[in-house]
């Protein structure tokens, strides 16, 4: 079950759902019964108890694969259609990963990271679990909301208490504890003075909880941009390299090594700088990216590649300015045309933002 701060969602029951409509069943399900909540029934041949499976296992030597054998199958949101099985290779997708946890976000083997993240998103997959493993760094991992569990400080104390030196946070939960603690009445309770950079991605960062984050962490917040289709960061800042903690206002940084990003217009001719644009990446793609989708490969192939050919197709909307700097405003799909003018909601969404009494806001075309 997954426990909220104010009610518990049977997990289980969701689950014998799906599965009674899914076409291609499992063998079985192990089931982690959590303690001190009720305890959910078990299917005969189905379901496995987790702590019985643990009493009884026997330790299993490691599995050598082939570098391209598929390392995992990962759903997309669905933000543009139906999720898609995004399929990627094991070693290709590892060695970016150590290499990003060292020059993308700085990290050392003395070094303690959090990833603030659910392991069901990509960021939980890349670095939660397989990008500080492979990189032998110590990683905090916490379940939990950024508030009422039971207060909006969680992230200022877990900063303290195990001296955390980088982060990688949603903006969204930065302006639920912004929204809580707006003054850090709590926040100050704790010195997260360890803290050298805080990193957010997947989803606009606007500049008030920008601001506001850097001043209540008391360090550089810097946005970058990737997908789960990609796996690990497209444009950021490589602070590993040598690149400044500094951002232009609303950037996502610069293309990392490996990607040559280019912004189209409908035609595919590159825009100029400031021209909003479709965000697109040369071909080929770096290693440990998505290589298919699961069992849909006609549609992998019409999705991402059939309206630019020769390149991959984001789905992003943006532009780039005369230094190279990208900016993400939208997704294809949510760019308001009016009269002939392509007007994103999202810039839209930061002029209302920049309002000292709005916390959040939407703009709906």
């Amino acid at each position: 079950c997954g426990l909220e701060p104010n009610k518990i969602i049977k997990y289980k029951t969701i689950l014998d759902e799906a599965l009674a409509s899914c076409v291609e069943k499992p063998r079985k399900c192990i089931i982690f019964q959590r303690r001190n909540v009720e305890v959910c029934d078990l299917v005969a041949d189905l379901d496995i108890d987790w702590e019985d499976a643990l009493y009884n296992a026997d330790p299993h030597p490691c599995v050598p694969v082939e570098s391209n054998h598929p390392l995992y199958i990962l759903y997309t949101s669905g933000t543009t259609g139906q999720p898609k099985g995004v399929v990627r290779t094991t070693g290709g997708h590892l060695a970016a990963l150590t290499w990003t946890m060292k020059t993308v976000y700085n990290m050392s083997d003395d070094d303690v990271w959090w990833t603030a993240s659910d392991m069901g998103w990509v960021v939980g997959h890349s670095y939660m679990c397989y990008g500080p493993l492979c990189s032998g760094i110590t990683s905090v991992m916490y379940e939990g909301k950024p508030d009422r569990t039971p207060h909006p400080g969680q992230y200022f104390r877990i900063i303290q208490e195990h001296k955390v030196n980088a982060m990688f946070t949603a903006p969204t939960a930065l302006r639920v504890i912004k929204r809580a603690d707006p003054l850090l009445k709590i926040g100050r309770q704790y010195s997260p003075k360890s803290l050298r950079v805080l990193f957010v991605a997947g989803e606009h960062c606007d500049q008030e909880t920008k601001l506001w984050a850097t001043k209540a962490f008391g360090a550089p917040v810097l946005n970058h941009w990737w997908q789960t289709e990609t796996g690990y960061p497209v444009t950021a800042m490589c602070v590993g390299l040598g690149l400044p903690l500094t951002l232009p206002k609303y950037s996502t940084g610069l293309p990392i090594p490996g990607y040559d990003v280019r912004v189209v217009r409908e035609d595919g001719v590159e825009c100029e700088p400031g021209e909003l644009g479709h965000i697109t990446i040369k071909l080929p793609l770096p290693p440990g990216t998505l290589t298919t989708l699961y069992k849909d490969t006609q549609r992998f192939l019409e999705i991402y590649f059939k309206r630019y050919p020769g390149f991959y197709d984001t789905k992003d909307v943006g532009y780039k300015d005369e230094y190279g700097y990208l900016y993400v405003t939208d997704r294809d799909d949510d760019v308001i045309n009016v009269a002939g003018h392509r007007l994103s909601t999202i810039a839209l969404e930061d002029i209302v933002f920049s309002h000292p009494d709005v916390t959040d806001a939407v703009v709906v075309g």
